[in-house]
């Protein structure tokens, strides 16, 4: 068994509106992610993607990387985070670079995205994600992978995801009052669907609608490139209040009996099917009939579902996303969600899983850890992704650096 030390370590950490996940994973390059590391705890200090108590989202970020630290064996450094919300807002943007040496190098790209990213937004905004669709050299365009290509003139077209500067700041805020600090902050949707789509679907045309506790996540990919991000201020949270006003029955109450009884699709429920409802304060339990609950929920999903179709239209893609709709999400959990999809969008629906990552089979075959799992595939994929080698190593490092300047001094 060979050393922690000797492989890269990343830590994603999706910040929820429900819960939030740290997750570790360990890789060399050209390797797959293996998930050696996870904690989790509740989140009660967002609402809708957003922070609205600084103080219990500290709490909850240094739970789950705790309990992620114990179970990996690694100090957490720095991570990359998922942001979410419906202040997000997306565009395609056109940079253009010369090209220096005749042949396209590394820093050419990083150049062009950088000339694509130079646009005029509002003071109160900033740049959050860029990811290049194609490039294009000397008028020759479809180039995925330009590098060593000789030319002249590089263009590239790039999707660019902006955010409010204070949703912004709030959560890098919360991340580094934990002695962390921050790689990247990705979109939610971005870091889904890296996670669980596949190259068919991407080249193919797919729509990816995450459905989490506070905020539905679209990303919209067409010809291997995402061309449409948004996110939408409807989730898993407002099922659970019309389930407790609907049936008078407390929020904790709530959120149990939608997990367990409830349905997305009315006709999958049989009709002498009865569940037994807390009441609030003192009084007695009651009797539902599960066809009445499901009844309710239907409606709540019917409405998110028709919102992502209207978001879809007006993107302009609605024809071109040929693979069809994959929902994830911890939302998309929910029995009948995929045959109400498949009814409402008239296209082909799946529920996605993470795909890509080995490990922990809890973490890889679940819905709700799409985002999380996603985070680790962008972090590997990045430049160097974040290292968190050992205490035991990080005190080697800094004995030899001592020793270095001594010498530098003294001789």
């Amino acid at each position: 068994m060979r050393n922690k030390n000797d492989k890269q370590l990343v830590v994603g950490l999706d910040i929820g509106t429900s819960k939030v996940v740290a997750i570790v994973g360990e890789y060399e390059p050209g390797e797959p992610i293996e998930v050696i590391g996870i904690g989790t705890h509740v989140s009660r200090g967002m609402k809708r993607g957003s922070v609205v108590d600084i103080e219990s989202t500290v709490h909850s970020i240094q739970r789950a990387v705790e309990e992620a630290e114990l179970m990996a064996g690694c100090d957490i450094r720095s991570v990359y985070a998922s942001i979410s919300g419906s202040h997000l807002e997306t565009r395609n943007s056109h940079g253009t670079a010369a090209i220096r040496d005749r042949e396209v190098m590394s820093a050419d790209l990083e150049q062009v995205l950088e000339a694509a990213s130079a646009v005029a937004i509002p003071a109160d905004r900033k740049v959050l994600y860029k990811e290049s669709q194609e490039y294009r050299i000397d008028g020759q365009d479809g180039i995925r992978h330009p590098v060593g290509m000789s030319g002249v003139r590089l263009e590239a077209s790039v999707h660019l995801v902006t955010g409010a500067a204070s949703a912004v700041q709030n959560i890098s805020k919360c991340i580094q009052r934990c002695g962390l600090s921050v790689d990247e902050l990705v979109p939610a949707a971005v870091a889904s669907a890296k996670a669980v789509l596949t190259e068919d679907e991407l080249e193919l045309g797919v729509c990816l609608v995450d459905i989490g506790a506070g905020t539905t996540d679209i990303a919209i990919y067409t010809q291997g490139a995402i061309r449409y991000t948004k996110s939408l201020p409807v989730g898993g949270d407002q099922v659970t209040n019309d389930i407790a006003y609907g049936v008078h029955t407390p929020t904790a109450h709530a959120e149990e009996i939608k997990i367990k009884y409830a349905c997305a699709l009315a006709q999958l429920a049989h009709a002498e099917e009865t569940i037994q409802v807390p009441s609030v304060g003192d009084r007695p339990p009651r009797r539902l009939a599960r066809q009445a609950l499901a009844q309710s929920v239907q409606a709540r999903y019917e409405e998110i579902f028709e919102m992502v179709q209207d978001e879809l239209r007006r993107s302009g893609y609605e024809s071109l996303v040929a693979a069809g709709i994959v929902l994830t999400g911890g939302a998309s959990r929910m029995e009948g969600a995929l045959e109400l999809a498949e009814e409402i969008f008239h296209k082909m629906v799946r529920i996605g899983v993470p795909q890509h990552v080995s490990g922990l089979g809890d973490v890889v075959s679940s819905e709700l850890h799409s985002t999380g799992v996603g985070l680790l595939l962008h972090g590997s994929r990045s430049s160097g992704g974040s290292r968190h080698a050992s205490s035991a190593a990080g005190n080697v490092g800094s004995v030899v650096e001592k020793f270095r300047s001594w010498f530098t001094k003294n001789f």
